[in-house]
């Protein structure tokens, strides 16, 4: 008898009870969002030092000499021991590199340029903006988050080169070892406090936060063809036109400046 009783008692079940609810779709993380994330484990770091220690994110200077006519540099960490300027990058895979190489590899296929060269352009942007700073005030670092894999000369793992690639996650650990190595080799600190502060002002000041720059010198770092003089982003037509024009000399114009050059 019970088991006729329970048999009615499934077929009485309403329909929505049995209904399956569906899946919530995982959030897709894009390489955007790994970098947002990636520059907020980095700025958390960087904000664990001492009040005397400043540091800027995210940082937009002039600079002549870049194919775009500016330099955006991820992180500039001040310090009385010297300037860390840090360059994130958030690739996946084995990391194929020397300081000498004009290209580094993921997983020996994908090219991309040697970061310390890109590092370089920005600490002589920094440095044509400050007085008191020299080459010895630099310290070149590119960090990796733990998704890159090393395979590259092994001193630009060691605590006394001034060209260091770290992990993100031990990047306080180097500097703070950096500083111990610079402060064993120099009895008195480089900058005072004054110093330091007036850096940052400087820098922060000069900062170009205007989003109509910033997004030209972005599609002229992704390698889009931009005008040389307002550094407007072209149509491929337009750059073999130039390109085929002695008139140009090799440069490429948009076209309201063609109409300048005779």
């Amino acid at each position: 008898m019970k088991l006729l009783m329970n048999f009615f008692r499934k077929k009485e079940k309403s329909p929505a009870a049995t209904r399956q609810v569906p899946k919530k779709k995982k959030r897709e993380i894009t390489p955007e969002r790994i970098g947002e994330l990636g520059e907020y484990k980095i700025n958390l770091q960087l904000e664990q030092f001492p009040p005397n220690h400043k540091h800027i994110s995210d940082l937009m200077l002039k600079n002549p000499k870049a194919k775009s006519g500016y330099s955006q540099i991820d992180h500039i960490f001040i310090c009385p021991y010297g300037i860390f300027v840090i360059e994130t990058k958030n690739y996946a895979g084995k990391i194929y590199g020397g300081k000498e190489n004009k290209q580094w590899t993921v997983n020996g296929k994908f090219k991309m340029m040697n970061p310390f060269r890109q590092n370089y352009g920005h600490i002589e942007s920094i440095k044509a903006c400050l007085e008191n700073c020299d080459d010895n005030s630099f310290i070149s670092m590119i960090s990796f988050t733990k998704r890159a894999v090393f395979n590259i000369s092994p001193e630009l793992r060691k605590i006394q080169s001034d060209d260091l690639c770290v992990y993100d996650t031990e990047l306080t650990e180097y500097i703070n070892r950096k500083i111990h190595v610079i402060k064993l080799q120099n009895s008195k600190p480089r900058f005072s406090d004054e110093e330091i502060i007036t850096m940052y002002n400087t820098l922060t000041e000069l900062n170009v936060d205007d989003p109509v720059q910033r997004e030209k010198h972005k599609r002229a770092f992704k390698g889009e063809a931009a005008c040389v003089i307002c550094k407007d982003t072209v149509s491929d037509k337009v750059r073999k036109y130039c390109l085929s024009h002695k008139k140009f000399e090799g440069k490429i114009y948009c076209y309201t400046h063609q109409k300048s050059i005779k």
